[in-house]
């Protein structure tokens, strides 16, 4: 390893410390300040560890508190991460466990009552932002995120219905114990958050894109040196304004590599046509770059 690989690196093991500082006190705040004086449930371990914890209160003879329980939830979790994933996965997860164990308890609860409503939608945003950016810096946030990349190595596809099963657990938690008019607000904070790491994590959005060039040659060598894509060719297309002869190339894409590609584009075609639309389902082989 060279000496501007050696930077590079530690520049990116710094960033990851940031971003578990940052998810760390995201997810504090949206507990903290807006889920649980709002009495409404955060999405998977979090709200797993909120859901206990009000079952305590109610019917146990001692509470036991939401930072102790999140804590505890994830210690299995990462064993399995150490075991099944890798050391340098675990480490940066156990980061970020670490400090939002911290944070969730140093953070005084906010006595002041906010709308229900308010807290299910800012609960959602920052729980999201935090998540979005620990996702998009390729970290993991400990909880499903474990047992979801596991279970893809083993199947070869991410499991989405573990975290369905979750939140369903969460939403019904919330409209036992507080009334279904705050699962029904626990059920907008669930949404909002994921859109908000849908906004932010968009590495498995897909793209389709067609594009129309006088340089096929130029465009195919650009983008293939930029990312690992395959291009579908189809020679002897013609313009109908002067009639002249162009190529069309074929080719799917993520919206994280967009960037990539808009470069790749100026530096080989500048004055190429593209047209992109999303791409809902594809079948076939398409390479997918998974963080682990």
């Amino acid at each position: 390893m060279n000496e501007l690989e050696k930077i590079a690196r530690r520049y990116r093991n710094i960033a990851k410390l940031s971003f578990a500082l940052i998810y760390a006190l995201c997810v504090s705040v949206a507990v903290n300040v807006f889920w649980n004086p709002g009495k409404i449930y955060g999405s998977g371990i979090t709200g797993l560890a909120q859901l206990i914890s009000t079952i305590s209160q109610h019917w146990l003879p001692f509470t036991i508190g939401v930072p102790v329980l999140y804590a505890t939830l994830n210690l299995p979790l990462l064993i399995l991460s150490w075991k099944k994933i890798g050391h340098e996965f675990t480490f940066y997860t156990i980061v970020a466990v670490i400090l939002s164990t911290v944070f969730l308890h140093i953070i005084p609860p906010v006595e002041v009552k906010f709308d229900p409503i308010i807290c299910a939608i800012f609960g959602g945003l920052f729980n999201g932002v935090g998540t979005g950016l620990a996702l998009k810096n390729e970290m993991s946030t400990g909880g499903l995120d474990i047992i979801s990349i596991v279970l893809r190595k083993k199947l070869g596809k991410s499991v989405g219905t573990i975290n369905i099963a979750f939140n369903i657990l969460v939403v019904l938690g919330a409209g036992c114990l507080f009334g279904w008019v705050q699962a029904l607000y626990t059920i907008l904070s669930i949404f909002v958050n994921g859109r908000v790491i849908d906004s932010l994590y968009t590495r498995n959005q897909k793209l389709q894109v067609i594009i129309i060039t006088s340089h096929p040659d130029k465009v195919i060598t650009e983008i293939q040196n930029e990312m690992r894509r395959g291009i579908t060719i189809v020679h002897d297309v013609e313009g109908a304004y002067q009639h002249s002869s162009k190529t069309m190339l074929f080719t799917v894409i993520s919206q994280y590599e967009l960037p990539l590609f808009r470069q790749a584009l100026q530096d080989s075609d500048p004055y190429a046509f593209v047209s992109m639309t999303e791409a809902k389902l594809i079948m076939g082989r398409f390479y997918q770059e998974h963080i682990y």
